[in-house]
């Protein structure tokens, strides 16, 4: 991964085109990195895709881990069925969301007709599109849902039986036991995240959306790709990795100064 990097940050101030040896430019490329629209708009799409996607992947893997805790034969299939999705090849996961959101003969649609509901138009409106494709991802939660349930079986039953003696309920049990004593788990899982939406979302946006409609799911990773493959424009494209690379560790280091300087994990 390291010589990667390197070379990828030697190219973003080169002008390349994989032809010949890359030409220096010293900082040209950054100079049109600043007055990108384009690629200013993408990051924003991708910003407000990982803000659905997040609470929901971390709320969902979090959840499932809670349900399906117990050792029973029942959440063995349950715990395979919430893992399959992670271990699906991301190409084939998008095909099956492409089938299943068409306007035309789509699952979902067809249900949401069934029932007298109005269909969110995924491939027509913007808001809409960029909502399904924070569900396609959020549903590949299978590394968290594990981390989850390990820290769930971690706890302490005593605690537990203390409570239950006490008469707590379900839901002061999980406010004041539970969750206090996962938050560091919680807390990683939207760190890891955080960048983890910044690459997962290429796929479903590329072979889903297009990027489409009205640059609404033009995510960042699928703008970068462009640029690299169809324009051939590689110096520049990996200005704009080593982009969302600072991007992304802006990001997290953000989120963990938040939580020191505000010791949310000591609240919740």
């Amino acid at each position: 991964m390291g010589i990667p990097l390197i070379g990828s940050a030697w190219l973003a101030f080169t002008d390349y085109y994989g032809f010949g040896a890359p030409s220096f430019t010293g900082l040209d490329n950054w100079h049109r990195l600043a007055t990108d629209e384009t690629f200013w708009h993408s990051l924003a799409n991708s910003a407000k895709i990982a803000a659905i996607a997040i609470p929901l992947r971390t709320a969902l893997a979090i959840g499932c881990a809670l349900l399906l805790h117990r050792r029973s034969g029942m959440n063995s299939v349950a715990r395979t069925a919430v893992f399959l999705p992670s271990i699906i090849p991301d190409a084939a996961w998008a095909l099956l969301w492409l089938w299943l959101l068409n306007p035309l003969y789509g699952p979902l649609p067809l249900t949401l007709e069934a029932f007298g509901l109005p269909s969110p138009g995924w491939f027509t409106d913007p808001a809409a599109a960029r909502g399904g494709l924070a569900l396609v991802v959020s549903l590949q939660m299978g590394e968290g849902f594990l981390v989850a349930l390990a820290a769930r079986r971690l706890l302490p039953g005593s605690l537990y039986e203390a409570a239950a003696m006490e008469g707590a309920g379900r839901v002061f049990t999980f406010r004041r036991i539970t969750l206090p004593l996962m938050a560091p788990v919680l807390t990683l899982l939207a760190l890891r995240d955080v960048v983890l939406l910044l690459h997962t979302t290429f796929i479903p946006a590329l072979l889903i959306t297009a990027g489409e409609p009205h640059s609404a799911t033009l995510v960042a990773p699928l703008y970068v790709y462009r640029r690299a493959f169809l324009y051939g424009e590689l110096g520049y494209a990996s200005t704009l990795s080593i982009m969302l690379l600072i991007s992304a560790v802006a990001v997290a280091a953000a989120q963990l100064i938040v939580l020191r300087r505000t010791r949310l994990l000591e609240l919740l």
